[in-house]
């Protein structure tokens, strides 16, 4: 069988390795645009701040190398310009010539990624401005920045990759704005407060977002020396485009194959709707785990895992993608970490459901364990079937874990009270004795079955505490002009407060103003209501 791949990088490379691995005799070629494959594409922006030293670092594999471990024949500087699905025949173009010729297949995989989304602005062909997609693209930034051209960047985009490049350039000492046309940075990966506070940490280290504003033009000498936005121009010597990216498929322009937003349409088995040809990564659209849903996620994940996949079901496996969760991980400015899985309360809202969500602060090791964090979880969860939706997680830790078991959890179906008592593993460098995730799970619960009654930082920033007297309930006094209650000496009715008052608890992180609402609730208070997350997550007005 002739096995025509088109692209080289994260599926291209997986389903070629994979299928000379199920079925040595299939005949297996590799036609790529770059003159590189199998490049690290997710570790660009570590590279432009030092943290991956050497520019070889990012190639994962060559040409050569790849081709004696696996069997298949690779052909770089190769651009796929028409497919012909009516002769299974593929035209390209050879880049150092500029020869085109035919390829012929018995089965077609269309792998060609997605290339990163160019604004129609004035001024982008100044020097240093710079997209982050391929190494030449990070060589080339940290080249600048290494040089001293760089002191002052903007970057726009406000995405993973946009964040990660902020950071970089910030440890290198570049002074750098991050501006996004969303609301928040993070749309669509963290529910709105979440994103905040994640603003409010890049502030904190000086590097400051601007969001809600539209990149209107660069301007400057021969080189970027302005960029130009909705509410103000900055001044900046670079400009770093992060917008988004859009999917490599023009080339299929009147080949029948259907594609959606300019991603190709697959079904479970990651076939197109035209006969022996397949998509995965990038430039194809897969479907959402969760709603059963066509889904885009642009994610090297979820290219390797399908291009396995896929690479079984042209062997003959006729093995079904179940779908993807938006799930990721990210190292963000001021020392922050985040992790996701499943869907927001925005999203499951959307689609419909009735939910119900906590947020938590808990200790993401021993509290006396050197080098101990915290970890701010937002759990998700439908309140009919009390199954888990949804995961985000904030933290200077290993998020990954907390994301990585709500992957798990949301995977298999799990309720809530499956969960609670696992026996998650222990020792004080790595975790709590009751497990952070538990340990939120366990908060999620009280909620669900009305032994807590809170408020979550999203309903106090809409104004729900106005009628609300605000108790301090921390150990030791932290709210000036707030009437502070120590739970220890609560013992039965507290003079001052009426049971019917409506009182809003306020700690730390929410644990000790929880204790305090569990012993107020059995002296006969009704109306007393646990500020999530505590003055951790939220800042409270005077």
């Amino acid at each position: 069988m002739k096995v025509l791949i088109l692209g080289g990088v994260a599926a291209g490379t997986k389903v070629a390795a994979k299928l000379k691995r199920e079925d040595r005799s299939c005949e297996v070629t590799v036609l790529t645009k770059g003159k590189d494959i199998s490049y690290a594409g997710c570790g660009l922006p570590y590279y432009v701040g030092d943290v991956i030293h050497e520019k070889s670092e990012l190639i994962v594999n060559t040409p050569e190398k790849f081709a004696a471990l696996t069997g298949a024949r690779v052909m770089t500087e190769t651009e796929a310009v028409a497919v012909h699905p009516d002769k299974h025949t593929v035209e390209a173009r050879d880049l150092k010539t500029g020869e085109t010729a035919e390829y012929g297949y018995d089965r077609l995989v269309i792998a060609t990624g997605a290339s990163p989304f160019v604004p129609p602005i004035s001024g982008l062909d100044l020097k240093n401005v710079f997209v982050m997609r391929t190494p030449d693209d990070a060589i080339g930034l940290r080249s600048a920045v290494e040089a001293g051209e760089i002191k002052r960047a903007v970057v726009a985009g406000g995405g993973f990759i946009g964040l990660e490049v902020a950071e970089n350039l910030a440890a290198k000492g570049v002074r750098t704005t991050v501006i996004d046309f969303a609301p928040h940075v993070l749309p669509n990966f963290l529910d709105p407060e979440l994103s905040e506070y994640v603003e409010n940490k890049m502030a904190e280290e000086g590097i400051m977002p601007m969001t809600g504003v539209a990149l209107e033009g660069v301007e400057g000498d021969g080189r970027v020396e302005k960029v130009l936005t909705s509410k103000r121009g900055l001044k900046a010597d670079a400009l770093v485009l992060a917008i988004g990216i859009r999917p490599n498929t023009g080339f299929l322009e009147g080949s029948g194959i259907e594609m959606f937003k300019g991603a190709i349409l697959t079904d479970q088995y990651l076939r197109t709707n035209v006969p022996d040809v397949y998509a995965a990564g990038d430039c194809a659209m897969v479907s959402n785990r969760q709603t059963g849903k066509p889904a885009w996620s642009p994610m090297g994940s979820t290219a390797n895992i399908a291009g396995r996949i896929l690479a079984k079901d042209v062997a003959g496996r006729g093995l079904a993608y179940p779908g993807v969760l938006g799930t990721g991980v990210a190292k963000l400015p001021g020392g922050l970490n985040t992790g996701r899985t499943g869907l927001t309360e925005t999203a499951a809202r959307a689609e419909g459901y009735d939910v119900e969500t906590v947020i938590t602060v808990v200790d993401d090791k021993a509290h006396y364990y050197p080098g101990a964090g915290l970890f701010i979880v937002k759990l998700t969860a439908d309140k009919a079937t009390r199954k888990l939706l949804g995961v985000q997680v904030l933290g200077a830790g290993a998020v990954d874990k907390i994301t990585d078991i709500g992957v798990t959890a949301i995977s298999l179906g799990a309720t809530v009270d499956q969960l609670a008592s696992m026996d998650f593993a222990y020792a004080p460098p790595f975790s709590t004795a009751i497990h952070p995730f538990a340990h939120s799970v366990n908060v999620l619960m009280n909620k669900l079955d009305g032994e807590l009654d809170s408020m979550t930082p999203a309903e106090y920033a809409s104004g729900a505490a106005e009628d609300y007297e605000i108790i301090d309930c921390a150990i030791n006094p932290a709210l000036p002009d707030k009437k502070y209650l120590d739970l220890t000496r609560v013992e039965g009715e507290v003079p001052g407060l009426a049971k019917d008052a409506r009182l809003l608890l306020v700690c730390a992180k929410g644990k000790r103003a929880y204790l305090t609402q569990n012993r107020l609730k059995f002296y006969g208070y009704t109306n007393t209501r646990v500020l999530e997350g505590g003055t951790t997550f939220t800042e409270i007005e005077e």
